[in-house]
């Protein structure tokens, strides 16, 4: 996962809020709500939440994609 530890703009902590942030959003909940509960008040600051996304997922497949590969050429070379 690779959540931003600190806000871009203007550099107040906020890692340690998304997981506490997706856990309740993925729950059900109004992401407004959840964020005024954690205290992140700056539109700055909530873009950075809402917009986050977990790449991991999404860069998974080209990898396991590439081991099969590379495992096929392994295998033709010998």
């Amino acid at each position: 996962m690779l959540v931003p530890v600190r806000c871009f703009t203007c550099g107040k902590v906020i890692g340690d809020k998304y997981l506490e942030y997706s856990n309740r959003v993925k729950a059900g909940e109004d992401p407004s709500k959840v964020s005024d509960s954690l205290n992140v008040k700056r539109y700055c600051c909530r873009r950075m939440l809402v917009s986050t996304v977990e790449t991991i997922y999404q860069i998974i497949p080209y990898y396991e994609a590439l081991r099969r590969r590379m495992s096929e050429i392994q295998s033709e070379t010998e």
